[in-house]
């Protein structure tokens, strides 16, 4: 049995990671900004803040990137209830509309892909799967 190397995992890791990411609902859309449309989705409104600090980039960043998801109407600004100098950041339903059209173009082409694997092929995969998961949130 041989050792896999960590660099082609990462690589080809990496690699099915891209492919799957050009997928996308609308052109133009960025990476950055379907991350910030995904994690408001999955964690609900976020201060500009948050967001910056969960994305890793600096708050000028961040405000560049709210500013054109605004401008192309898929998030909305409104007043913290709790602090009226803090703005809270909230999908729209046209935001919705992108993440459930980007999941399901992503879902599609993988599903294709797994179709052209045999089932010893996919059975490796979900067992696979646990390992993958811990390694993605660790």
């Amino acid at each position: 049995m041989t050792e896999t190397d960590p660099d082609e995992l990462r690589m080809l890791i990496q690699r099915l990671a891209r492919r799957i990411r050009v997928h996308r609902a609308a052109e133009g859309v960025s990476d950055a900004q379907l991350g910030v449309l995904f994690h408001l989705e999955k964690h609900g409104d976020r201060t500009p803040g948050q967001l910056a600090e969960h994305e890793g980039v600096t708050p000028p960043s961040i405000n560049r990137t709210v500013n054109s998801l605004e401008e192309a109407g898929w998030i909305t600004r409104n007043p913290d209830p709790d602090d009226a100098r803090k703005v809270r950041i909230r999908l729209t339903e046209a935001g919705v509309a992108i993440i459930t059209e980007t999941r399901r173009l992503r879902s599609a082409w993988f599903t294709q892909r797994l179709a052209l694997l045999d089932p010893q092929e996919r059975r490796l995969l979900e067992e696979v799967t646990p390992l993958l998961r811990r390694l993605s949130d660790s």
